[in-house]
């Protein structure tokens, strides 16, 4: 899953969120000069990754994907799953998107000293593109996968596939429906987990 499912399946806890949007970006064993509910957030960002990744639905959607697509169908489904979020927000956030998109970015900016440095560069890029609430906007994927291209070392192809992805919409949208509700019950359980086993 992209930033602003992370965020959500995170809530409504500050440093469980912040923990999860900079999952990514922290290699390796947990600092664990965090604070425990950052650190619980990080455990959780990479819990949910892997139930994502070994999950039967999105296996069968990243077979929708013929090559040169199909190698990076997994960042692909990252981001065009946020799209899918942000579009039915309603359905499963609790506050206005755009709401909860500033407090995504005023979260990763108070706690700037936590964010790692290799994610300086993208929480710029957040608050100039109106991240994560742009998202709901065909465009604004586009426009992030170009960027994703552009700072990939080798080759690719993503700054193509936004077509791809537009035509490939209703298989997508159905591998969605079914899984983001059994991931939101995942997420509920394994946030309580590592929160307890934290105290």
């Amino acid at each position: 899953m992209n930033l602003l499912a992370h965020a959500l399946l995170a809530s409504p806890d500050a440093e469980l969120m912040l923990g999860s949007l900079i999952g990514d970006s922290v290699r390796g064993r947990i600092d664990p000069a965090l604070p425990p509910n950052v650190r619980a957030g990080v455990a959780l960002h990479r819990a949910i990754d892997a139930y994502t990744d070994s999950h039967a639905d999105v296996a069968a959607a990243r077979a929708l994907f013929v090559p040169p697509f199909r190698r990076y169908a997994g960042i692909l489904l990252d981001v065009w799953f946020d799209h899918l979020l942000a579009r039915q927000w309603a359905r499963f956030g609790a506050d206005d998107l755009d709401v909860f998109s500033d407090r995504v970015r005023d979260l990763l900016a108070i706690h700037g000293e936590l964010v790692p440095e290799r994610m300086q560069g993208f929480v710029a890029y957040l608050g100039a593109n109106g991240l994560p609430a742009a998202y709901r906007d065909v465009a604004a994927i586009g426009h992030a996968l170009g960027g994703m291209s552009r700072r990939l070392k080798r080759a690719n192809p993503l700054g193509e596939a936004l077509p791809v992805l537009v035509a490939l919409h209703a298989p997508l949208q159905d591998c969605f429906d079914a899984f983001f509700p059994a991931l939101r019950n995942f997420a509920d359980v394994e946030r309580i987990r590592l929160t307890d086993s934290g105290r």
